[in-house]
């Protein structure tokens, strides 16, 4: 597979990609399958090691083919910045608990090592989200300061990733793309590399709408989940099929509710809509109180575990298993998890831990985790689906005779409970 198999190639001498995660390694062997020179760079040496042996670090369908294609192309990996003409930047932008505010750490770090090595008028493409403002308050001083002392101009670009896990390379091609960028002709440079891959249209815009507009896409997803969560606990204090009530309610024209879940996970949608709240929290109430809905859930959740058991007569917590830890159906994934959200909750109330168990998580993260599903469901008298992985959709003849909460609408058991 090669994206840019039918399109020009770019000349570049190099794209030095910084952060191999979930976003920075789809998008260097993305540019590489299309003839791009580039190499990648992580600080973790032992990510390193195994991508130099040819080994991707996480499962997602078509990638290892895309990844085969990029070595076949001379994709380079190294725990060493890189001199180049371009950089991408793509590591995570945590945020304070507490004050909602972004971490710029990660971000700031790598600028301040890409200076030390990069050339004259090279381009630092910030890929990673951020909050409006940041690289004004954060990144373009570093640059400033760093012109002053060596005289050396760097021109920044933002052009956050808009991809998420399980879909990463149709969404690379096909989605479309912002890039924010001080200087247009900058921009339609970096504009013209993505196109190396992308499909989809491709706007250019200044710096803060590039931040704007990322943030944006994700709190509104955010708030519309909120009210779903919100709907879903309505509806079943009414008696009503919350599910029957959304599919009925988008068929009007102008109506797209999405489903309601155990919590959000992942970066975008758990984490991005709070920078919103940390920077203007006088005027961001609604997005704040969405993102207390979507965080109560796995709480809410919990409480519904307790409920069915009592309601069943089941007095042992220990015959509870939870069926999924990835933050979504058929990833591997576990960020933000709703499901290790509920678990962190659940130490606090009961002294004896869940089981559980999730088909694509192969390495231990919690207690009395197991890695063979025959022997998670004979172990267990009531199942929480938390993630509608492909497996147990497959399989749910297995689940007969058992008493299931589904939170992800997957299950049509008779008797099954919902949200």
């Amino acid at each position: 597979m090669s994206a840019g198999s039918n399109r020009r190639f770019i000349l570049l001498k190099m794209v030095n990609v910084i952060g191999l995660g979930y976003i920075g390694l789809p998008t260097a062997v993305m540019l590489a399958s299309c003839g791009i020179c580039v190499v990648g760079t992580d600080c973790n040496s032992a990510l390193v090691k195994k991508l130099r042996d040819g080994k991707p670090n996480f499962i997602e369908n078509g990638f290892e083919t895309l990844f085969r294609s990029a070595v076949k192309f001379g994709i380079r990996f190294s725990s060493d910045y890189q001199p180049a003409d371009i950089y991408i930047i793509a590591v995570p932008t945590p945020y304070c608990e507490i004050t909602k505010k972004i971490n710029p750490d990660y971000v700031c770090s790598s600028v301040g090592e890409v200076i030390k090595v990069c050339p004259e008028d090279a381009v630092i493409v910030i890929e990673s989200t951020v909050s409006p403002g940041t690289i004004d308050r954060y990144v373009r001083p570093i640059i400033d300061e760093n012109k002053l002392k060596t005289g050396k101009s760097v021109n920044l670009v933002h052009a956050p990733e808009r991809i998420i896990p399980g879909n990463m390379i149709e969404e690379l091609i096909h989605n479309s793309r912002v890039i924010g960028a001080d200087n247009p002709e900058i921009g339609m440079r970096i504009k013209k590399l993505y196109s190396s891959f992308c499909t989809g249209e491709i706007v250019v815009t200044d710096i803060r709408t590039a931040e704007m507009t990322k943030v944006a896409e994700n709190t509104f997803r955010a708030v519309n989940i909120a009210f779903a969560n919100e709907l879903a606990k309505i509806c079943r204090l009414d008696g009503t099929d919350v599910y029957e009530v959304i599919k009925i309610c988008n068929m009007h024209p102008r109506v797209n509710i999405l489903q309601p879940g155990p919590g959000v996970g992942g970066h975008c949608i758990s984490i991005d809509p709070w920078f919103f709240v940390g920077d203007y929290p006088d005027i961001s109430r609604v997005i704040e109180t969405a993102m207390t809905t979507n965080s109560g859930m796995p709480d809410y959740v919990l409480g519904r575990i307790y409920e069915i058991m009592k309601e069943n007569g089941i007095d042992d917590f220990s015959r509870v298993g939870l069926y999924g830890l990835t933050y979504k159906e058929n990833v591997d994934d576990c960020r933000e998890s709703p499901t290790l959200q509920l678990l962190e909750s659940q130490k606090r109330h009961f002294s004896v831990p869940i089981k559980v168990y999730d088909p694509l998580v192969t390495y231990d993260i919690t207690a009395n985790q197991y890695h063979n599903f025959d022997s998670f469901i004979f172990d267990t008298d009531f199942v929480v689906i938390m993630v509608g992985h492909r497996e147990i959709c497959d399989n749910m003849d297995k689940l007969k005779n058992k008493i299931i909460l589904d939170t992800r609408n997957v299950c049509n058991l008779p008797g099954a409970y919902k949200l």
